[in-house]
């Protein structure tokens, strides 16, 4: 079961690979580096990304189990099982936490501008990429990915490996992969908008470390698909309010 999770992780979260390498790549290289195709930069970013996504997916599938930590809906499908009543128990969770993302993308889009100086003329990442790499790959990275490896490097420092995910384990987990999810937002950020203030960088990695802090609790509460549809409904949400 856990190589089924994992290729179907990896499937899941190809197409966002691919959509970001070759939609936003352009926008940050222009026309490439000298001596290199544009082809190859978007080739090179996608084989990466790839990569990248394996190994997530592989180090869930095989340490998130022993933590209680779960993508429900997934195992359900695999496993043959009604996916309508693990749904029901995600749906409400993914709303709540979708719209308070919404409101940090908003927000930020809105006051950007005024508080950082972020020009409102900067480029807009497309919507497929919003939803199939920031709502789906991201989320396996992570979330299924790299919390779940500090979960379980949190566990054994305090040298507990059974018993489920501790709260302390837990919180800290979120809150390290929160950070990191932040601040991997920078060199994005900086290729499209050109040398970041320090309030810029900061805003724009508080915003994002805190949906990854909503998300985190999602994951650790009631599975992966619920930090994903929270991902998912907050980008459709912001675009819908400002584009």
């Amino acid at each position: 079961m856990r190589r089924r999770i994992a290729l179907s992780l990896w499937l899941i979260g190809a197409p966002g690979v691919v959509a970001a390498s070759w939609l936003t790549v352009p926008a940050l290289v222009g026309r490439g580096a000298p001596g290199v195709s544009l082809a190859t930069l978007q080739a090179a970013s996608a084989l990466q990304g790839l990569l990248l996504l394996l190994a997530a997916v592989v180090a869930g599938a095989r340490l998130a189990p022993g933590l209680g930590l779960e993508s429900p809906a997934l195992a359900a499908g695999l496993a043959g099982r009604p996916l309508p009543p693990v749904l029901r128990a995600q749906w409400r969770p993914a709303l709540w936490g979708g719209l308070a993302g919404a409101l940090l993308i908003s927000g930020f889009a809105i006051l950007g501008p005024r508080l950082a100086g972020i020009p409102t003329d900067r480029p807009v990442t497309p919507l497929l990429v919003r939803l199939l790499y920031g709502g789906i790959t991201e989320e396996i990275l992570m979330r299924w990915g790299l919390m779940t490896v500090i979960a379980v490097a949190c566990q054994r420092l305090v040298g507990r490996r059974r018993g489920g995910l501790s709260r302390a384990a837990a919180t800290t987990a979120i809150g390290l992969s929160a950070l990191v999810f932040g601040l991997s937002h920078l060199p994005a950020a900086a290729a499209t908008l050109g040398p970041l203030s320090t309030t810029t960088a900061g805003m724009i990695a508080a915003c994002n470390a805190a949906f990854g802090l909503v998300a985190g609790h999602l994951y650790w509460r009631h599975g992966l698909e619920a930090a994903v549809g929270a991902h998912l409904l907050a980008h459709l949400v912001a675009f819908a309010v400002t584009g």
